[in-house]
């Protein structure tokens, strides 16, 4: 018989899953799905079944929720083929019901247990199966009545399903007893699934391996999506098992002042932040990345949330950068990301899918205060953003992150300090002279050599960024009002912006 799985294990078929779990369910094993209604655990099954018959196998589900008009179409919303997945809607037949009944539902606790067991043999040996899902526990555990009896009936299932060498996924809605573990302890791996909502946007899953005998899974919490067509789960990022070779050299720019600035330029494989209040010009300075690396003949890719991308290539536009060529070219990708929308984990795989499929070498997230907004706290995303970092870096991409700080001049709070977390931080500030409202810019870190310590100037106009000398004659310049303390201040010039 064809297995279509890798070593002994049972895929799943649902992507991310396996890659978690480390190549899928064990074979001749019972596992455990539980979680609230609605977290897609009817859905993990049939796609866990699907995989099983594209295989070859033999495939059954026992229903004693859902009927099994229900569980077809449910599976035609995804666009699902059933084909070679026997679904035994285990009801009680309509003789067993008297004239005042014919009416009335009959759930399923109205049933005996022992019967209910029977009949789920009988289905058993007449199909034969090589992959089983039994849908819920919930109805044994009321039939059951007490803990030691619906503990021993899972045993008695347990082990009649291990004689036969079937893989058996049961799944528990958890609208009994959400503390009753005592499936935990006789199953062989255990996969929760969760749903949270939000004050506002869309709801969130999440799923955590609880328990896997013998088996080294990707613990933690991994989100997912049920889209048309099926599940994705997104693994969490391990930034430690990403680790690629490459040549660390400095990526220069267009502008002698700015390579000054940051002591000859980029280093391959770091991070940059770009910290500065509103209307400083955070995102045109990673543009200018954007477009050297463009013009090196390198591939880059922008994940925009705060502006609408529209707007943001016309505005681009103006200042001489043409983003829709380079995306006409296929060395751009631009994303434009809804906070609302967003989940944390789906937000790394479209990193590494840039990185990984396309070859993309630079990066740019603008800006990080939208990015704060998909996730759960400011502890998850010093987290997160550590492990996404340390990947770009390891895989040789240069990643700019740009962070919207509060107020205008003076002092300047951000709302999540990862100053730490980058390699290199540039600072933008504005500041007054002469009744004029000016911008200065420095770099106040560089982990890879020197930078120059000054403050230059820098106009925004047709030409992209145009910066000044060092402001040597200025003092106080970063707090906002500065004091001129020698004569003769070196300013860009009216015809120079």
């Amino acid at each position: 018989m064809v297995t279509g799985s890798r070593d002994g294990q049972a895929a799943t078929g649902i992507i991310g899953l396996d890659d978690i779990i480390a190549g899928g369910l064990e074979r001749g094993r019972l596992f455990l799905l539980e979680g609230n209604p609605g977290t897609g655990k009817t859905t993990i099954a049939i796609e866990f079944l699907i995989a099983g018959a594209r295989a070859g196998e033999r495939c059954l589900y026992i229903t004693l929720a859902e009927t099994e008009e229900e569980l077809r179409a449910g599976a035609t919303s995804h666009g699902w083929n059933l084909a070679g997945v026997e679904i035994f809607e285990l009801i009680p037949p309509e003789s067993l019901l008297d004239e005042d009944q014919q009416q009335s539902l009959l759930y399923s606790s109205d049933l005996e247990l022992g019967e209910t067991t029977k009949r789920i043999f009988e289905a058993f040996e007449r199909v034969g199966p090589d992959r089983v899902v039994l849908d819920s526990l919930s109805e044994i555990r009321l039939l059951a009545q007490s803990s030691l009896r619906y503990r021993r009936q899972v045993l008695a299932l347990k082990h009649y399903f291990a004689k036969r060498s079937a893989t058996v996924l049961m799944l528990d809605d958890l609208t009994t007893d959400a503390n009753d573990k005592t499936v935990h302890s006789v199953a062989h791996g255990v996969i929760r699934l969760e749903e949270t909502s939000p004050e506002y946007g869309a709801d969130r899953r999440r799923l955590r391996i609880g328990k896997y005998r013998g088996r080294r899974y990707r613990g933690g919490y991994h989100d997912f999506a049920i889209h048309t067509g099926g599940i994705r789960v997104f693994p969490r990022l391990v930034s430690a098992e990403h680790k690629t070779r490459f040549v660390r050299d400095t990526l220069k720019t267009e502008s002698a002042e700015l390579d000054a600035l940051l002591g000859g330029g980029v280093d391959r494989g770091s991070s940059v932040l770009v910290l500065g209040p509103a209307g400083t010009g955070k995102s045109l300075l990673a543009l200018t990345f954007v477009q050297g690396a463009v013009k090196r003949g390198e591939r880059a890719a922008m994940f925009v949330f705060d502006e609408e991308l529209g707007l943001l290539f016309d505005r681009a536009r103006g200042l001489g950068l043409d983003l829709q060529a380079m995306v006409d070219e296929d060395r751009l990708f631009v994303e434009q990301v809804d906070a609302a929308e967003l989940m944390p984990g789906e937000f790394s795989e479209r990193v590494r899918r840039c990185v990984e499929v396309h070859g993309v070498r630079t990066v740019v997230i603008d800006s990080l205060n939208g990015y704060q907004a998909a996730m759960p706290g400011e502890q998850a995303l010093i987290l997160h953003m550590h492990e996404l970092l340390q990947y770009l870096n390891r895989q040789g991409a240069t990643t700019f992150l740009t962070v919207a700080q509060h107020g205008l001049v003076g002092d300047m709070k951000a709302p999540v300090d990862i100053t730490y977390l980058a390699d290199t931080v540039i600072l933008l500030r504005y500041f007054e002279a002469w009744g004029r409202v000016l911008r200065a810019m420095s770099v106040v870190k560089k982990r890879m050599g020197a930078h120059e310590d000054t403050i230059r100037e820098y106009r925004i106009n047709g030409r992209g960024i145009t910066l000044g000398e060092p402001l040597t004659n200025f003092q106080g310049v970063l707090s906002g009002v500065p004091t001129l303390v020698d004569a003769g201040p070196v300013l860009l010039r009216a015809d120079e912006a």
